[in-house]
């Protein structure tokens, strides 16, 4: 490995943030295709990243033999965390293996993608897989990691979105609660950026957009965007639990939906950071930008 032409690996490649974050590496951190490595359970899925000079690895987190040879003569690494939440533990054990595979491998730097304030008390239920990982990097002999505590989506809202328009009603349990949501591509920018500069010794970095909104005003910018009423009905958790079941979401979604509200009532989602500008040299776009750009979308 050489200190001067570093390789780098993305997990995940094949899904919207490692993509994404393959192109910002190749565009506004002019990154050699030679230097970049792109993983993920499919390779056939990535010929056009192949195309461009991209070296496509399989990498199955399930697989820890094929993880060594994946991470051989990787400098520096993306760990995405994976989506692996049906089965309790299964997506901690794939992260401890990833972060052990690197540390055999000798990557130098591990990078991670967590979420706001995972601690123990955050009452989202899959918040103990992203501390665990967390405590893993802190625990392994790696010389460097950069935690990147990504906060929600703009994106997820196109979840509801429609269903929200249609009904002209938005229910949610998260009260006053304020959010700070970013964009994919402002997270990517950021994950890349660290990838090129990874930031000395061992850094936990917030990624969130430049405001944190309530639902209201999330609401209203959705309404001003689509240019369909949106009214907010502020409801219990057993409340948007039951009206959940009642409208037929699949059981095991409902606690964890609901518990997305519960972590936004309680704050754990409305810290505001500068990272996305102080990295990348742009700010983070903002939520009533991302709404009318996809108004048409949204309305389903």
């Amino acid at each position: 490995m050489s200190a001067t032409t570093p390789r780098l690996l993305v997990t995940g490649a094949s899904g919207k943030l490692g993509h994404a974050t393959i192109a910002h590496l190749l565009g506004s951190q002019k990154v050699p295709a030679s230097q970049i490595v792109a993983g993920t359970r499919k390779p056939e899925t990535l010929a056009d990243l192949a195309a461009q000079g991209v070296e496509v690895r399989k990498v199955d987190f399930e697989d820890a033999a094929g993880l060594a040879a994946a991470f051989a003569g990787i400098d520096r690494l993306l760990v995405i965390s994976t989506d692996a939440l049906e089965q309790p533990g299964q997506r901690l054990a794939q992260h401890k293996a990833a972060i052990a595979a690197a540390e055999a491998a000798g990557v130098a730097h591990v990078i991670y993608t967590s979420m706001p304030k995972p601690e123990p008390g955050n009452p989202v239920l899959f918040a103990p897989d992203h501390w665990g990982t967390e405590q893993a990097l802190e625990a392994s002999k790696l010389a460097g990691w950069t935690v990147l505590r990504n906060n929600w989506y703009f994106e997820n809202i196109f979840m509801s979105a429609a269903s929200i328009l249609a009904s002209g009603h938005w229910y949610t349990a998260a009260g006053e609660g304020r959010y700070a949501n970013v964009g994919r591509d402002d997270c990517a920018a950021v994950a890349a950026a660290v990838l090129a500069n990874p930031p000395a010794g061992k850094v936990k970095l917030d990624v969130t957009g430049g405001e944190a909104l309530t639902v209201d005003e999330v609401a209203a910018l959705l309404s001003g965007a689509t240019g369909k009423p949106v009214e907010v009905v502020k409801l219990t958790s057993q409340q948007l639990a039951e009206g959940m079941a009642a409208a037929g979401v699949p059981a095991p979604w409902v606690p964890l939906l609901v518990s997305f509200d519960d972590n936004g009532r309680a704050g754990g989602f409305n810290l505001v950071s500068d990272t996305v500008e102080r990295l990348t040299g742009r700010k983070p776009q903002k939520y009533k930008d991302f709404l009318v750009a996809n108004a048409k979308a949204l309305a389903g």
